[in-house]
């Protein structure tokens, strides 16, 4: 039986989101804000794309802009 080296592990790796229960959560505030979108639209369902991304919009732009605040003002 031919044996074959082990090769180390490759170092082109993706690197791992910094903050991946950060990224849960604004997963579940556009589920959320989406979810009102549907609502607000008395329930009328084939618009779920749309919602998705109009709630994505709105939370993070929100989030951008509290960053772009905090930076502004000096504020970690």
């Amino acid at each position: 039986m031919k044996r074959t080296p082990m090769t180390t592990k490759s170092k082109s790796r993706k690197p791992r989101s910094p903050k991946p229960a950060q990224s849960s959560d604004i997963d579940e505030r556009i589920r959320r804000r989406a979810y009102e979108l549907y609502e607000q639209r008395g329930k009328v369902d084939g618009f779920a794309l749309d919602d998705w991304l109009h709630a994505e919009t709105e939370i993070l732009g929100a989030q951008k802009q509290q960053k772009s605040g905090r930076a502004s003002t000096g504020v970690a």
